[in-house]
């Protein structure tokens, strides 16, 4: 018996299906800006981003080919990744919406490398483009990091899980016993050390 499926032939993936199977994994929501041209700040909401090296350092994220936000980032050549906290959910909605102005009652400062910093972010990380990769129709941009804030251990993320918004409950916030292993794991775990 022969299997009639070529190599060329690709099961029909349901976009909907798709969209709930991935709403299982539960992201981070960052804001992504930029200075445009004329110095104006740009940004917006996204939660597909990722750390991806640490030497050298790297992260990435991916915009739709279409966003006004990636085309202005690509020109300017850097971008910052502004990681929300739990309380920032009208930031997000704001990020994520088609307001022409989306810094406006949003307090956010130009940093030294001229680049606009969210006030109440968890954190900040700056970058340069590093390199761009076709992803179907988005984008995977990866950048190399310039600075980074300081670290701190109060305040907890902004979440989305399952097309709604969530946060890690207060309980939860004591490190779990085996913190200690997965801090060992992932500074000290190399490519031939991956299962």
């Amino acid at each position: 018996m022969t299997d009639e499926t070529t190599t060329d032939e690709q099961p029909a993936i349901d976009a909907r299906q798709f969209r709930n199977v991935l709403g299982q994994f539960c992201t981070g929501i960052t804001v992504i800006t930029t200075l445009d041209g004329d110095g104006a700040p740009i940004g917006f909401a996204c939660q597909s981003f990722a750390a991806l090296s640490l030497d050298p350092p790297l992260v990435l994220f991916c915009p739709t080919k279409a966003s006004k936000s990636w085309a202005a980032i690509e020109a300017n050549g850097k971008f910052c990744v502004n990681i929300l906290a739990e309380e920032q959910q009208p930031v997000c909605a704001r990020f994520g919406s088609r307001e022409p102005d989306k810094f406006a009652g949003v307090p956010w400062r130009t940093s030294d490398l001229e680049l606009p910093l969210l006030d109440d972010a968890l954190a900040t990380i700056q970058c340069t483009v590093d390199q761009v990769i076709d992803g179907g129709d988005h984008y995977i941009v990866i950048g190399r990091v310039q600075a980074l804030s300081e670290s701190t251990d109060s305040g907890r993320p902004l979440l989305f899980y399952r097309g709604q918004y969530t946060a890690i409950e207060p309980e939860k916030t004591v490190p779990a016993p085996w913190r200690a292993d997965l801090e060992h794991f992932l500074t000290n775990t190399t490519l031939d050390r991956w299962l």
